[in-house]
């Protein structure tokens, strides 16, 4: 059956979870987790909730799902170790440095991959499998199809969201809030610019960035029989009556391998939704999804207020108990309780006196024991043995029992047992390079102009998917003695690998024998195609044991977030080359949404669109392998001023990201950072290698 997976934001959103019927409840500390907005838990509210959770068969997952500094990483393992030592059933992790450490520190608590990971293929899952993770997020994005695909041939487990908020950018992909705010998502941090009004082209009313709600309700056996093991509900930024509503819908569904009724789609919608709800990412048709939010009206507050007075009036959450007691003549009485979990507890009470009238019964026993009522247990099996003339006060009997109850609990509340490792060191860092290599990186064949060759460049990053259409573009640099590597698109589905891996197998054949690879899901089809790896942005490398795990992972350089500050980056022990992304648009979002066919109302995938926000900053949209949109930051990153800074950072290369540039425009920049030319853009940002984000 397919497990149950609802958010608690607050403590009393635990209780909401549990008693409607979750299987699982995932909530975060005060820091590492990616709602950092919400309530969340102090240690000895974590303590308290686990402990709650634990009696009532119900697991606990924690998110530790954001990237970590090298100074923040022993803390994050201490957090998990506290939350393990607790008995959390599993952690929820972006980070890849944070991943290894904890696997290195608490071989026994098990990692699941956060959909920040931005898994959307089966070599993802595979390869966070040999990373040591046990479950796997997936992307929102994926289609039935492809969601039976992952599923079915994945070798751990899978889960997927189904009720919930839909992000316009892929998860742990989108950058918006950070370089635009200093909020950033990946830090738990997102100001949520997506649900902000924009223009493209016509009035400034339209929130061509906000998605309705998913609503999955109604698939549940369509996505068991894919082979998810797991379905999750988006919210911990709602309040709790909202976590209670949709977990009894959507535990009931799965319960009684039902639909929803009419009303309880009438309830969903009330208690939230975005002008409705969409399947459009799951039935793969992306048309009509986007939404705005409706304010609650009083018959919302009147569905709140009923949830909140059924989840806050008991026990509706029974752990099903076995009793088994005994009375004899001259002996102490004997009783013992079980569960089916395995957990028991042994109590005795007096020797029983001889009765004066009718002794008690075997019967009288049993009614006794069945008294459970106000307690966390549900009696399913009573069974007593008692000599005859016999006589136990009731009292007595009642103690009994809830002394068994109690022992009983204490039984459920303990954690297991794990292993306690000290974190690991921090890895040995390669000679620091005094004369970083120039890379430039091009969007289109266009801006491959002999002009840009002849500024010679040591690598040249270039598009696969481009590249293979005209590959004689590359000739002038590699007649200048440039490394041509093929960068891979952000997302590949695997109904897209095919045509991949294609590319790059003719690539391979043609000499390009380097890929630039931005998530773990790639990496095999490098691979494949017989390419050596470099390590780009998508990767989200934020800390020197990232960079390790990268470097053990066969990739030849890695890319250091553009998250983190100059002075962060040069703080980094770096085990591996690494670069630094010094000038260009840098990308916001990456989505399987056309903004610019909705903005036009048809394809217009060669003309680059524009997004306005009411600041009148203007963000530039390009279109990206599959149909899908990159928006790119209205300011461009400039760091040719800079030099001395990032030379001290220690970096391998320096990478200059074209985008929306002209050929000449692109030349005019490289001589500019070569010392060649006074180029400066007109509107610049620093980005955030001074700032920082929170």
């Amino acid at each position: 059956m397919l497990e149950l997976l609802s958010p608690a934001g607050t403590p009393e959103a635990v209780i909401a979870a549990v008693q409607n019927g979750a299987d699982a409840v995932y909530l975060g500390l005060n820091d590492f987790n990616a709602r950092k907005g919400a309530q969340n838990f102090s240690a000895e509210e974590f303590r308290k909730a686990v402990r709650y959770c634990r009696i009532r068969r119900c697991k606990v997952y924690v998110t530790l799902n954001t990237l970590v500094s090298d100074r923040e990483l022993t803390q994050a393992v201490d957090a998990a170790r506290m939350v393990s030592d607790c008995g959390a059933d599993a952690v929820l992790v972006q980070d890849l440095g944070l991943a290894a450490a904890i696997r290195e520190a608490l071989p026994d608590l098990p990692i699941h991959a956060s959909t920040q990971m931005s898994i959307h293929n089966l070599a993802g899952v595979e390869a966070a499998a040999q990373m040591g993770i046990t479950r796997a997020v997936l992307a929102r994005e994926l289609s039935l199809e492809q969601i039976r695909m992952i599923a079915r041939n994945a070798s751990i487990e899978t889960e997927i969201f189904v009720h919930g908020a839909l992000c316009f950018c892929h998860s742990g992909q989108c950058y918006m809030s950070s370089l635009i705010g200093r909020r950033s998502g990946n830090r738990g941090m997102c100001a949520q610019p997506c649900r902000m009004q924009y223009s493209l082209g016509g009035r400034m009313d339209e929130y061509p960035l906000s998605l309705k709600d998913n609503c999955l309700v109604d698939r549940l056996k369509e996505i068991e029989d894919a082979g998810v093991a797991c379905v999750k509900i988006e919210g911990r930024m709602k309040r709790p009556e909202y976590t209670g509503i949709v977990t009894g819908i959507y535990a009931k569904a799965i319960r009684e391998k039902r639909r929803p009724s009419v009303e309880e789609m009438e309830m969903l919608e009330r208690v939230f939704s975005r002008g409705g709800f969409t399947q459009g990412y799951f039935n793969g048709d992306k048309a009509d999804m986007l939404g705005t939010r409706g304010e609650p009206d009083r018959e919302s507050e009147r569905l709140f207020a009923d949830a909140r007075k059924k989840y806050g009036s008991g026990e509706m959450r029974r752990v099903p108990v076995h009793f088994y007691t005994v009375a004899r003549k001259g002996e102490n009485v004997r009783a013992i309780a079980f569960d089916d979990d395995g957990n028991r507890a042994v109590a005795t009470g007096s020797v029983p006196e001889r009765a004066k009238n009718i002794g008690v019964s075997g019967e009288f026993l049993e009614e006794q024991m069945y008294k459970t009522g106000g307690t966390p247990f549900l009696c399913v099996e009573n069974r007593a043995k008692t000599d005859p003339g016999l006589y136990l006060p009731s009292s007595e009997i009642n103690e009994l029992r809830r002394k068994l109850l109690n022992d009983l609990t204490e039984e459920r509340a303990k954690p297991p047992v794990r292993r306690s490792l000290p974190c690991p060191p921090v890895p040995a860092a390669k000679p620091v390079v005094n004369d970083p290599v120039n890379i430039f990186q091009v969007r289109t064949l266009e801006q491959m102009d002999p002009q840009l060759a002849e500024l010679k460049p040591e690598y040249l990053y270039a598009p696969a998917m481009e590249l293979i259409r005209d590959f004689d573009v590359a000739g002038p640099f590699l007649e200048n003695g440039a490394k041509l590597v093929a960068v891979l698109p952000r997302i590949i589905t695997d109904d897209q690998a095919g045509e991949v891996e294609e590319a790059l197998a003719a690539l391979f054949s043609m000499g390009v024998n380097e890929a630039l690879v931005g998530n773990l899901g790639h990496i095999f089809l490098a691979r494949k195609a017989g390419m050596k790896l470099r390590g780009d942005f998508g990767l989200n490398t934020f800390n020197s044991r990232a960079l390790e795990v990268l470097r053990k992972a066969g990739f030849l350089s890695a890319t250091a977030s553009f998250e983190l500050r100059l002075a962060q980056i040069k703080d980094m022990s770096k085990p591996l080359d690494t670069e630094l992304i010094a000038y260009g648009r840098l990308p916001l979002m990456v989505s399987d949404q056309c903004v610019m066919r909705e903005s036009a109302g048809r394809c217009t995938c060669q003309t680059p669109g524009q997004l306005a926000d009411r600041m009148g900053s203007v963000f530039p949209i390009t279109k990206e392998y599959g149909c899908r949109n990159v928006i790119y930051n209205a300011h461009k990153l400039y760091l040719a001023d800079k030099k001395e800074d990032i030379y001290a950072t220690g970096v391998w290369g320096i990478r200059l990201l074209f985008t929306t540039e002209s050929p000449l425009e692109c030349v005019e920049v490289a001589k500019g950072y070569l010392g060649e030319s006074e180029y400066r853009p007109n509107v610049l940002t620093r980005g955030l290698y001074y700032r920082g984000v929170d």
